[in-house]
This record gives C-alpha cells, sequence and structure tokens, in this order.
C-alpha cells in the first residue's frame, strides 16, 4: 500500500490545481461524440432535468480498474450511475486518451472493457482529447458535475478512499448528488482528482 500511495502522489503532485472554475458553463454540449452504446451521443443528450455528471476514464488505469492495493473507481460507476438517475442527473463516462488510442483505449476496446464490466452508462470517445481539453481534465477518473442550468457545481475525486491517512471515508459525489437532491450548495465543491494522466498527442 505505501508503494501505491508512493506512485500516488508522485504521478499526481502536478494535476491538483488547474481546471476550469466553479460555475463555468459546460463546454461542448452540442457536439457528438462515439458512444459504446449506440453510434453516437453528445453531452445535451445526456443530460437530464437537474444536471449532468462527466467522469473522465480509460481502459487500464489502475485507479480506475483497480489493483490488490486499490479497488479500482470503476467499481462505483453504476451505483453512482442509479443514484444520479434516481436524482434525475444524467452520467456519463469519456476516454480522452488519445495519445493511447491505437492501442488500449481504441474505441473498440473501450466497447469490450463496457461490456466486461457491465457499464450501464454512456461511454464516450473524446478524439484528440477535446473535451478533457476543454474542461481542463487532468487525471482518470476526474469528475465534472454540471446542474440544470450547466454550470460546474464540483469537480475533483469520487472520494478519499485513496488516502490512508483519512479520518473518515467521504465520499464526494455521492454526497453531491444528494445535495442537489436535497436543493442545497454542494459541499465540498472542489477536491483534487488523483489518477492517472490524460494521455494528449504531443503536437
Amino acid at each position: 500500500m505505501k508503494s501505491f500511495l508512493l506512485f500516488v502522489f508522485i504521478l499526481l503532485a502536478q494535476f491538483a490545481s488547474s481546471q476550469i472554475k466553479l460555475k463555468s458553463s459546460a463546454p461542448l454540449m452540442d457536439k457528438v461524440f462515439p458512444n459504446t452504446q449506440e453510434s453516437s451521443s453528445s453531452l445535451k443528450n445526456i443530460k437530464k432535468e437537474n444536471g449532468l455528471i462527466v467522469i473522465f476514464s480509460c481502459n487500464t488505469c489502475p485507479f480506475v480498474v483497480g489493483t490488490e492495493d486499490f479497488p479500482g473507481w470503476e467499481n462505483q460507476y453504476n451505483p453512482l450511475y442509479n443514484m444520479a438517475l434516481k436524482a434525475n442527473i444524467g452520467f456519463v463516462l469519456v476516454n480522452s486518451n488519445d495519445g493511447k488510442r491505437a492501442g488500449v483505449d481504441s474505441f473498440e476496446e473501450m466497447k469490450s472493457h463496457a461490456k466486461k464490466m457491465s457499464y450501464q452508462m454512456p461511454y464516450l470517445m473524446d478524439e484528440n482529447s477535446e473535451l478533457a481539453n476543454a474542461m481542463e481534465a487532468k487525471t482518470t477518473p476526474h469528475v465534472f458535475f454540471f446542474d440544470k442550468n450547466d454550470k460546474l457545481i464540483y469537480a475533483g475525486s469520487i472520494d478519499n478512499i485513496w488516502d490512508n491517512k483519512r479520518k473518515i471515508d467521504e465520499q464526494y459525489l455521492s454526497m453531491a448528488i444528494q445535495s442537489v437532491l436535497n436543493g442545497k450548495k454542494v459541499k465540498p465543491n472542489y477536491t483534487a482528482p488523483k489518477g492517472c494522466s490524460i494521455k494528449r498527442v504531443s503536437k
């Protein structure tokens, strides 16, 4: 576990600060992306009455799929999706790993992984990392929660289970969904994202 946590801090220190600001409008809502569930979808079509949750993910990152020392966050995707669905909030996964698009993060591999893990939600391919760049997404996973007016109300990590020094488990995304459902302010509204870096293509 210690070696895994050291890997966390070394890999992620550079990703803790820069991203779109809270209350910013959701970008590229009308853009159509390839969807593993059907031919294509836009964020606008996936959004529901009370908002939209976008989680940047991939097929192989240890923070997503898990290791012997870490359970992996994708095990929570379906329960979180169902929680969001009950709150009338859209929920989507986005793969922006353009640097691995010819390999482990190809669209065919995305479809295979989604089927293997029984993903219930849409899983979109973000060609050229366009959406990730627009949101300044850093890691897999990295959460962006937009309200019914397309304004960013939460960004960061799903929870704090990566931190072995935590005194209590804090389910950040679950709490944010519950806050919206209860008509309350989301607190906290920002946490540092934890995960593997999104692989952009060097230009």
